[in-house]
């Protein structure tokens, strides 16, 4: 399931990325982006601002899920740790020798 939901995530990630990568500023149209000085835009005269804005939407709100969801899952591992059943560890002090006191002289 996490396996699933990462792959899913990379493809939105991605996709996310080319969807803005692909959209003009607001000066500019896609045919000069392309070298041709006329007026004329790749998705036609209004369909790529409403086509990009909405594909632009549904991707983000596909990334914003998936995220979620991947934060749920990590969160929520009920997966045992290998801390559980590991004994207290317990170190021997090493004895001081009789003669001396531990103070200097």
């Amino acid at each position: 399931m996490t396996a699933l939901l990462i792959t899913l995530h990379i493809i939105v990630c991605v996709a996310l990325i080319m969807i803005v990568l692909l959209q003009t500023g607001k000066g500019s149209d896609m045919g000069a982006a392309f070298g041709g000085g006329s007026s004329q835009t790749l998705f036609g005269s209004s369909g790529a601002s409403t086509f990009l804005t909405k594909s632009t939407t549904l991707v983000a709100v596909a990334f914003m899920l998936t995220s979620l969801g991947l934060a749920y899952i990590s969160t929520t591992k009920t997966g045992k740790s290998i801390m559980q059943n590991a004994a207290p560890v317990e170190q021997a002090v090493p004895a001081s020798p009789q003669g001396q006191t531990g103070s200097a002289q």
